[in-house]
């Protein structure tokens, strides 16, 4: 089963929100025993957003951090200081995402890490990297995307769009939990641990190198509503009918797009699937079609026409939708604290991911005990 891929290895979480945590669940949904280390009163996280559950914490806390024990530690005493020390002797990997420097300033930084273990993994997730100019510089999802590229060509031709969820923040979490496996792997052939610098601006950096090489080269940068997959083309877009719901085509290969335009009656659309971008003119002819009938139209018309067609959905009707019911990625946790949280989207060995275990709040001591016996 997917949960014991990473069976026996102990890792230490210490970082907040979405990035870190999201890296953390990932590594608890495949068989890591994780423990979460957060300042007393616990992280931001617990208290974000309107919603709480009976016990007061958000339900959004929760999703990111199920599977995890939760223990409190003030880093800046004596004792919290020992009891972190002795929970690094036997960890395998720590996740973090304090802001450079802060972990230096504790007493933790990286040379007294590595005599306490020196097969540690430790990767430090920030915003804009552990160097450069704007180390130490604030800023959220949104300002990593601006640097990063992200933003650069999506959206309508008049503004950029922010996308949902945040992209850097997410993207960053898998992105350090692959360098941590990676280490992990490495650290079994060599003995040694690893330090690992994540900047979440340089994640959605990383994805960036069609539109840098075009830049250089002064050809056809992308830019907003401007190429193929960013809103250009009428063969790749989002159309909204009439009764106001929206649709997505991503018609890219021909034969697709020749089975759409046939299936509507407009075979002379089939040769001007290349026209230059942005097409605004085939765009607009699209969609008036779309706003021609409702959605239930589209959907029983398409029921068996080979292309690629599929409505916006909302969050209300995805637990029911046949596919999603289908994958067995949902868990439904009932009231008063009712949530849904999407289990490691993976199948393996033919078979759906297991339950994922609900956040537990455990003790330091018993966290330590247990973790001694079995290093």
């Amino acid at each position: 089963m997917v949960q014991r891929f990473l069976e026996g290895v102990r890792v230490l979480d210490l970082s907040q929100y979405v990035p870190g945590p999201y890296a953390a669940l990932i590594l608890a949904d495949l068989g890591a025993d994780v423990v979460k280390i957060e300042p007393p009163g616990g992280e931001p996280m617990r208290r974000l957003g309107g919603a709480r559950d009976s016990d007061g914490i958000s339900p959004l806390y929760k999703v990111m951090n199920g599977g995890k024990t939760v223990i409190e530690l003030d880093l800046k005493n004596d004792g919290g200081r020992k009891h972190f020390e002795a929970l690094v002797r036997c960890t395998d990997a720590m996740v973090e995402s304090y802001r450079p420097g802060v972990l230096d300033r504790l007493g933790f930084g990286r040379k007294h890490l590595q005599s306490l273990n020196p097969r540690l993994v430790h990767t430090a997730l920030s915003g804009w990297g552990q160097t450069g100019p704007y180390r130490l510089k604030a800023g959220h999802d949104l300002n990593y995307m601006s640097l990063g590229g992200g933003l650069i060509a999506s959206g309508v031709v008049e503004a950029p769009t922010i996308a949902w969820p945040p992209v850097a923040d997410y993207a960053s979490g898998i992105q350090a939990a692959a360098s941590t496996l990676a280490a992990l792997v490495s650290r079994a052939r060599t003995g040694k641990g690893a330090f690992i610098d994540v900047s979440l601006a340089e994640t959605a950096l990383a994805w960036q190198s069609g539109g840098l090489t075009n830049a250089l080269r002064r050809e056809n940068a992308p830019k907003r509503a401007g190429n193929l997959l960013n809103g250009g083309a009428a063969c790749y877009n989002i159309y909204r009918t009439k009764d106001e719901h929206f649709i997505s085509i991503g018609n890219i290969e021909e034969k697709f797009w020749a089975n759409f335009c046939a299936a509507v009656g407009r075979q002379d659309w089939i040769p001007r699937q290349w026209e230059s971008f942005p097409q605004k003119k085939l765009i607009a002819e699209v969609q008036r079609l779309f706003a021609s009938g409702p959605l239930a139209h589209w959907e029983t018309l398409f029921a068996e026409v080979d292309h690629c067609f599929e409505p916006i959905r909302e969050f209300a009707d995805l637990p029911d939708h046949p596919q999603i019911a289908a994958r067995g990625l949902l868990q439904r946790t009932e009231a008063p604290d009712a949530r849904i949280e999407v289990l490691y989207p993976a199948w393996i060995d033919g078979s759906p991911p297991t339950p994922r275990k609900d956040v537990r709040f455990g003790a330091v001591d018993e966290i330590i005990a247990a973790w001694t016996r079995a290093a």
